[in-house]
């Protein structure tokens, strides 16, 4: 049985969460404080965490930081803040995903589930956390290159860079301005060079702009790897 911990200071949420995680197969533990639930994240007793932003003791940011720096377990955030600041804040500190609330509980546990299996797909092919492979195509963050189907291909940093952010968070939907604010690392500046940089990238990787296999485009929201 794979277990979950919650860290959550809404009683009523993190009981939903617990609910719904327990009904899908999981074992759960819940935590309301932030020091608490660093305390037990480095336990190492858990597969898989889920963290609230605005938590009492410890915010979930240092929450974030803390578990990332020792522990590789997927970490997901569900919080009510949702602007790209808070989002390219948590992601940058080592997140998974981002949930907002008011979310789908039957969602979320699908989330969870999808992160886990993915973990262990890593785990069991030897892929460390420095090397991502995503249908033929690899990336390996310590010799910062690049594979599609065996054949190196040549990338700007840049390029190198907003590639990495998308194979490292499959599936999950990137707008321009969290782009250019986790790769840039810049908050405010013209998000066109995204626009062109995903364009240079889709060409290098053979990747067809009108039907891309790689980097998607989902319209008015922005740019998605698919796992």
């Amino acid at each position: 049985m794979k277990r979950v911990l919650v860290i959550e200071d809404d009683r009523a949420i993190a009981e939903l969460e617990r609910d719904y995680l327990e009904a899908a197969g999981f074992s759960v533990t819940l935590e309301t404080d932030g020091h608490r639930g660093v305390e037990a994240a480095l336990s190492g007793l858990f597969h898989l965490i889920l963290v609230d932003l605005m938590l009492p003791g410890l915010s979930g940011l240092e929450v974030c930081r803390r578990v990332r720096q020792a522990l590789e377990v997927p970490l997901i955030v569900v919080s009510a803040l949702s602007s790209d600041l808070d989002k390219v804040q948590a992601l940058g500190l080592g997140a998974d995903d981002f949930v907002t609330k008011p979310f789908s509980p039957a969602e979320l546990t699908a989330r969870v589930q999808a992160h886990l299996a993915r973990f262990e797909r890593l785990t069991r092919s030897g892929v460390t956390s420095d090397s991502w492979s995503v249908r033929g195509l690899e990336l390996n963050r310590t010799s910062r290159r690049v594979w599609r189907d065996g054949r190196e291909i040549g990338l700007s940093p840049r390029e190198f860079d907003v590639l990495e952010l998308f194979i490292t968070h499959p599936g999950r939907v990137f707008s321009k301005e969290e782009v250019f604010a986790l790769v840039w690392k810049e908050q405010y500046g013209d998000t066109t060079t995204v626009t062109v940089h995903v364009r240079k990238l889709r060409e290098k990787l053979g990747d067809d702009s009108s039907d891309p296999v790689y980097i998607k485009t989902v319209w008015g929201l922005g740019y998605r790897l698919d796992p």
